[in-house]
């Protein structure tokens, strides 16, 4: 059994986009009571790469670190807490983020999505290239639609994927936020729902997560000549979900294989925060949540 290391790690611009991720940052820290690592990501020439324990690149990683610290002071207005841990990168974006999640210690990490004032210019494929990289979950937030509740998380499935290990996260969440969880799937044939394999699907992790003691029910959408994702969409936007959780096909990392057009439509075209479970899926203990 693996443990979780009840870390999230955020990359935080100073300026003040960083200032809105960060209030994101810390409703998702306080509310799953996890620690929280902040990530600012210096750009920088070869130099500090070619020799990054050179007494010069140290005094300018110390540079940056303290000024980084004052940054965070100031948009907290006090003192920073134990559970928040700074921590200086260089280089590009993304790329900074892919090695860190590859390095390992960190339950998930949180990007901003948001396409309207995004001084770090990172692009809706830049969010999708990092999705379909990251050795570990990815929460994609939008500043531009900062929520401070979460009261149900729709977890739309798929009859071709496993939907065991999305369980771990469904539970966690679900548990951690006292949410309801909305399972939904959406289908093109013409067959009545409760004979469908979706339905049996959804049913059985409905009983698993019932079990664990999860509020859940389970919704068909028949979507006829409507794409799957607009189906869906339509659908959050029906419950007023706080939270989507939706699974990427673990093997897309490996094969450089894009996260696909589902996924991507549901993590940009819904403006609330989605939960991403792919690349190296943790065997995490159900019962020890």
């Amino acid at each position: 059994m693996n443990y979780r290391s009840n870390s999230i790690l955020t990359h935080i611009p100073q300026n003040r986009d960083g200032e809105s991720i960060l209030k994101q940052a810390l409703f998702f820290t306080n509310a799953l009571n996890m620690r929280i690592f902040l990530l600012d990501v210096i750009k920088t020439g070869p130099a500090i790469f070619h020799n990054p324990k050179s007494k010069r690149n140290k005094i300018r990683h110390q540079k940056a670190l303290e000024k980084f610290t004052d940054f965070v002071k100031n948009s907290l207005g006090t003192d920073i807490p134990d559970n928040i841990i700074l921590r200086i990168g260089w280089g590009k974006i993304i790329n900074t983020l892919i090695a860190e999640s590859e390095r390992g210690g960190y339950d998930f990490v949180m990007i901003d999505k948001s396409k309207h004032a995004n001084n770090e210019h990172l692009s809706p494929a830049d969010v999708s290239r990092y999705v379909s990289k990251s050795y570990c979950p990815v929460l994609s937030v939008n500043k531009e639609y900062p929520i401070n509740e979460i009261k149900s998380i729709v977890v739309p499935i798929d009859i071709s994927q496993h939907t065991k290990k999305r369980l771990y996260w469904v539970t966690f969440f679900a548990k951690r936020l006292k949410a309801k969880i909305h399972i939904v799937s959406a289908l093109h044939i013409d067959i009545e729902e409760r004979k469908s394999l979706a339905y049996k699907n959804a049913e059985k992790i409905r009983k698993m997560l019932e079990q664990r003691g999860v509020e859940c029910e389970v919704k068909i959408l028949k979507v006829h000549d409507r794409e799957r994702h607009t189906a869906i969409l339509n659908y959050i936007e029906e419950v007023n979900a706080g939270m989507v959780m939706i699974r990427t096909h673990q093997e897309s990392r490996f094969t450089g294989k894009k996260i696909g057009k589902f996924v991507s439509a549901i993590v940009h075209g819904c403006n609330k925060p989605v939960f991403t479970v792919g690349g190296v899926t943790q065997k995490y203990d159900l019962d020890a949540i």
